[in-house]
């Protein structure tokens, strides 16, 4: 076969076909299909990767160059000998999704191309090795050939997610009756099948009908608490085109969101599976309910009543993880977590993380504290703030997990203890006025807390003049209002990049500061009359 499939290559006119990103399809390209072929049992997931210039699902165009290479990639997924095959079928299945989702840019020989080899790419769902027949589920064309799959199909880590792929099936399709027969195997899953299959089943009838999860409400709760379960899913909840099997946890997460749009199932959902994990010390369990508490918390914060008394019950789990969680949790809320406060104080200095998530109990303990508005949150409150970002640019995190706060949402409601925490913010400034990532988050602060911020004064004027911060400097002391008068010969001589509106604003602000108002107004007049440099918001 080998032979046969270079001769087939050379035959080829590579130089004359356009790929899949509109450059000239390159020899580089050419030579990796060789490779793949003289390679066979030695090639790798690595060998495939060139391919993706010719048949990447995100540049949406099967292009002449995947026309002309279907018929060997093809062959190579069908070659029992090839261990590489598994990435080549899902290439297939990107492909032939790109060709599906808008036909315009496809190329005019493809579809005659797939045709001839719709027979070995069918097979495929047959095929001897299930890791092969799961990667090949896109390839199924309709409902009427998973369903024949799905009566065939022994591997559960195969026959999983067929019912996820008769759900998405169904939900595409406008026939009646294909519906109802998927409906019907689904309804026998719920019946007959194991536990995680018959979880399974409930994902798949959501796709087409969004009642499902409601009505399955207590199955999903009594499955995904079983601890006797729990290793099942990652023996058999595998999805097309993702490496590594789901786990337990992640069906948590995918669940929650069958949910949406149903506010009080979705608590009931995590307030139960909360509950669940508490009897049995199911603290991984317990984490990813608390994952999904507080994603429902962001999107409705009427849930806060109902999440309060549970994240500070578990303020005292013995799972570094949960603790986190529950501290960031009752933080988000604020005011309405005031009766933990007390359990939050003794939480001040708890080391414990979680990981890949930012920062450690204490640290939301404080923040939460902050929020509430005690006292025991301030001392040391700005040096953990600054911590992160000591002799750094930025903190990094994930935008979509619990993570500590920015610095100024924490401060800025604070102005009531601004003798308490200027101090420490002064030191900062000083430390990070010549150029640290935090010079200006500290002057919105200041300036947002006004006259209380005048102890500041002499570290604001210091940063008159450098262009970076002189700016921000000038808008901090004009909230300062009078306490800051003395600082007017500074700001009318702070330096700012040579723009006319800088020089204006300038103006406006040794003006606000008892500076002489008839220079000021002329600048201003006169950019309002030329329309040059004109003020912008102050």
């Amino acid at each position: 076969m080998a032979a046969r499939l270079l001769a087939a290559l050379d035959d080829v006119p590579w130089q004359r076909l356009e790929s899949a990103l509109g450059r000239p399809a390159s020899e580089r390209l050419r030579q990796a299909l060789r490779d793949l072929v003289l390679r066979g049992r030695a090639a790798t997931e690595e060998d495939c990767y060139p391919l993706h210039d010719c048949l990447s699902r995100s540049t949406g165009r099967a292009a002449p160059a995947a026309t002309a290479m279907l018929p060997c990639l093809v062959a190579l997924a069908g070659d029992p000998y090839a261990d590489a095959r598994i990435s080549l079928v899902q290439l297939l299945a990107n492909c032939k999704a790109a060709a599906e989702a808008d036909p315009d840019p496809v190329d005019a020989g493809w579809h005659e191309a797939w045709l001839l080899q719709r027979p070995r790419i069918q097979a495929l769902l047959d095929d001897p090795v299930p890791a092969v027949r799961r990667e090949a589920l896109p390839l199924a064309e309709g409902i009427d050939v998973l369903l024949q799959r799905w009566h065939a199909e022994q591997d559960p880590a195969v026959r999983l997610p067929l019912l996820i792929a008769l759900g998405t099936a169904a939900a595409g399709c406008a026939q009646g009756d294909p519906v109802g027969r998927v409906r019907a195997v689904l309804g026998g899953a719920l019946q007959t099948e194991g536990p995680v299959m018959r979880v399974a089943a409930v994902h798949a009838l959501a796709t087409f009908d969004p009642g499902a999860a409601l009505r399955e409400l207590d199955l999903l709760v009594e499955v995904l608490s079983d601890p006797g379960v729990r290793p099942q899913f990652e023996a058999a909840w595998y999805i097309p085109d993702v490496e590594h099997a789901f786990t337990r946890e992640d069906v948590v997460s995918w669940t929650g969101h069958l949910f949406q749009g149903a506010p009080q199932a979705a608590l009931a959902f995590v307030v139960r599976l909360i509950g669940a994990a508490r009897r049995t010390g199911d603290a991984a369990l317990c984490r990813a309910a608390l994952d999904e508490a507080w994603r429902l918390l962001v999107d409705r914060a009427s849930a806060a009543p109902v999440l309060v008394p549970l994240a500070g019950a578990l303020l005292a789990d013995p799972d570094h993880g949960v603790r986190y969680r529950a501290a960031h949790l009752l933080a988000v809320l604020g005011s309405p977590a005031a009766g933990y406060a007390e359990e939050l104080a003794a939480l001040l200095h708890d080391p414990g993380q979680d990981e890949l998530l930012e920062g450690t109990v204490g640290d939301h303990a404080r923040w939460a504290l902050a929020r509430i508005g005690d006292e025991r949150a301030l001392p040391g409150l700005v040096e953990h703030l600054y911590a992160p970002y000591r002799g750094q640019w930025s903190r990094s995190y994930v935008v979509d997990d619990p993570r500590l706060p920015e610095v100024d949402d924490v401060l800025v409601p604070l102005r009531a203890h601004a003798d308490a925490l200027l101090p420490a913010i002064r030191k900062a400034l000083r430390e990070d006025g010549v150029g640290g990532s935090l010079t200006c988050c500290f002057l919105r602060v200041l300036r947002t807390w006004g006259p209380d911020a005048a102890p500041a004064l002499p570290e604001v004027v210091a940063l008159l003049d450098d262009t970076r911060y002189s700016l921000y400097a000038v808008n901090t002391l004009v909230a300062m209002g009078e306490a800051a008068r003395s600082a007017e010969p500074a700001v009318r001589g702070c330096t700012v990049l040579d723009s006319p509106a800088n020089h204006h604003k300038v103006a406006w602000a040794a003006w606000r500061l008892g500076g002489d108002r008839d220079a000021a107004l002329g600048l201003i007049g006169e950019a309002v009359q030329t329309g040059e440099g004109l003020l912008g918001p102050v």
